[in-house]
């Protein structure tokens, strides 16, 4: 059997990462068969703590995630065995109770901040991006996300930019687009940049 191809998508916070793994999605589920990751669903469980506890977590920062579990997760999926893939609940600040069952697939796009700055994730996978937005445009994406999806008030939103966000992707994430084969300015805006990564894509999986 042929061994999965897994493409590291990484990038600070609302640099366009989900959007371009949509678009690859987008382009390949007619072909092969093809699997989002998102790393948020892999923040450590915290159900331990209360709820003015877990608001406190310093969640831009990779101990804040179960790298151990996801880096068994990706292992079993090279094998072409099937995961229990957990979910998290931003509203909650806590994974949820939900459970995803992922299979095998000939494609897995795992995507998150930390995806480049983990050695053990760079080594498993076939194809590393780093999704390269400036950080003014990210901070309005993230505005408005936070506000419209995930419940957030405008002070909580601007407070943990500044003292967890920020200073965070220039310590890990910026400095880990070094190890990205293809760095992309501006998120899937750049077409001839998503052009070249389905060419690459295509060379490896058909």
């Amino acid at each position: 059997m042929k061994k999965p191809v897994i493409i590291g998508i990484a990038g600070g916070s609302a640099s366009g990462k989900t959007s371009i793994a949509q678009e690859l999605y987008d382009c390949f589920k007619g072909r092969h068969t093809i699997r989002i990751i998102k790393l948020d669903d892999y923040y450590k469980d915290q159900t331990h703590l209360s709820m003015d506890k877990r608001v406190l977590t310093n969640y831009d920062h990779p101990l804040a995630f179960d790298m151990d579990l996801l880096i068994e997760h990706l292992d079993l999926l090279k094998e072409g065995k099937s995961i229990q893939k957990p979910t998290y609940d931003f509203e909650q600040h806590n994974r949820s109770k939900i459970v995803e069952i992922v299979d095998c697939r000939d494609v897995f796009i795992l995507e998150g901040l930390f995806v480049l700055n983990e050695v053990r994730i760079r080594e498993r996978c076939d194809i590393l991006v780093y999704v390269d937005t400036d950080a003014d445009i990210r901070f309005i994406r993230r505005l408005r996300r936070d506000l419209e999806e995930r419940g957030r008030s405008l002070d909580s939103v601007c407070t943990q930019y500044l003292t967890t966000v920020r200073p965070m992707h220039e310590q890990f994430v910026e400095p880990s687009k070094k190890y990205a084969h293809i760095i992309i300015p501006e998120g899937s805006s750049n077409t001839v940049a998503i052009d070249l990564l389905l060419t690459k894509i295509s060379s490896i999986v058909d």
